[in-house]
């Protein structure tokens, strides 16, 4: 554990606690320099929005898992190219057809765990390494599991700060900053889909169902590991 930059993340979360988004986003920049990097799901290209406007030329990473909807893809090759940011494209050790050599097919469906550890979580491990700080797009709305999300967290399992800048906003602070600022929008959103996964394990969700409950419906998981 790195004492320095726990101590530091503690710090920052509590002077930080009532900035917005651009202001926790311009520390991160000021702070970290190139060491910093911001993760995107592309459901929505608000977060590279604001890094592109706080930090121009910062990289984004997206994990590539292999099984997205061509509307995330699209979304992440229309946000790349119409904003300031450097795109990382974070791919697994194994292509699905390898994976599915070795583990069977549709590992999704019967250990949905080990999938989402093969092809979220060790790529985004192996790719933040080099960094000492990340930036993610949870919201403490969204589910059970974020309600307690600080804006700057130590992240002891990967020995890096993590900023949760939009982590205090409600949908409707997301839509407002969507609307007023022209952010593209994966096309799924319009259609069912207000929380966007891998597409084998992402279902519509009907209106005024928790907007997570697409996810993994039946499986009895809420999380992909990345933040828990």
């Amino acid at each position: 554990m790195s004492t320095d930059l726990k101590t530091l993340a503690e710090e920052a979360n509590a002077r930080l606690g009532d900035a917005t988004a651009l202001e926790v986003l311009a520390w991160a920049r000021e702070t970290f320099g190139d060491e910093l990097v911001v993760t995107a799901s592309m459901a929505d290209g608000a977060l590279p929005h604001l890094a592109a406007e706080a930090a121009p030329g910062v990289d984004v990473l997206f994990l590539d898992t292999g099984y997205h909807f061509a509307e995330t893809i699209g979304t992440r090759d229309a946000v790349a190219a119409t904003l300031p940011i450097n795109l990382i494209n974070a791919l697994p050790k194994q292509t699905v057809a390898e994976q599915d050599a070795e583990y069977g097919e549709k590992l999704h469906d019967r250990n949905p765990d080990q999938c989402c550890a093969l092809r979220k979580v060790e790529p985004l491990n192996r790719y933040l390494s080099g960094y000492k700080a990340w930036v993610t797009g949870v919201r403490r709305e969204e589910a059970p599991t974020r309600a307690n999300t600080q804006i700057v967290e130590y992240d002891e399992k990967r020995d890096m700060v993590k900023l949760n800048p939009i982590a205090p906003w409600t949908q409707e602070d997301l839509d407002s900053y969507i609307n007023d600022n022209g952010v593209l929008v994966n096309l799924l959103q319009y259609d069912g889909y207000p929380s966007i996964g891998c597409e084998p394990c992402t279902q519509r969700v009907a209106p005024g169902e928790d907007p997570r409950s697409g996810r993994w419906a039946g499986q009895g998981k809420i999380e992909c590991g990345l933040h828990t």
